[in-house]
């Protein structure tokens, strides 16, 4: 953090194909050493293919997936003398989503499958209908918060 200027929050523009800033920061996420036209074609490539699956519109799909793996509440560690404790905390709106965005694209890197485009596909239509592995990880993220909820008052 720096100490003089307080840092600017550069906006995401929308992308091209659906114009929309949230697909635009999924690519930005998938993308790998600047290879950004096969970041595009995985994901554009996972929403048909979600589209197939799940019968609704791609966009659909993938707009559901991320606001049912968007977490509330989440730990951090705290130091109050000489004992560290799990404090619950509410998430920001930009945190969450990024949250969000990092677990669907784990989770869906560690589906079996042929092409990571299958693999985001299956990862995005289960997590719409409310399982896979990125919405255990937000349900595991909310038992913590709530299991350490006696520390709740060293929040600050």
């Amino acid at each position: 953090m720096p100490r003089r200027k307080k840092v600017t929050k550069r906006e995401v523009l929308p992308d091209l194909k659906y114009n929309s800033p949230l697909v635009n920061k999924f690519i930005n996420c998938l993308m790998k050493d600047g290879k950004r036209g096969l970041a595009e074609k995985i994901f554009y490539r996972a929403l048909e293919l979600a589209q197939e699956k799940g019968g609704e519109k791609g966009l659909d799909i993938f707009n559901k997936a991320v606001n049912n793996v968007k977490p509330v509440l989440e730990v951090k560690s705290r130091r109050v003398g000489g004992a560290t404790y799990q404090v619950p905390v509410e998430v920001r709106s930009d945190r969450r989503t990024a949250l969000a965005i990092r677990w669907l694209k784990t989770y869906a890197k560690e589906r079996p499958g042929k092409s990571m485009a299958e693999k985001l596909a299956a990862e995005l239509v289960a997590a719409a209908r409310g399982e896979g592995g990125a919405i255990k990880k937000k349900e595991v993220t909310h038992k913590m918060a709530e299991a350490n909820r006696a520390f709740a008052h060293y929040r600050w």
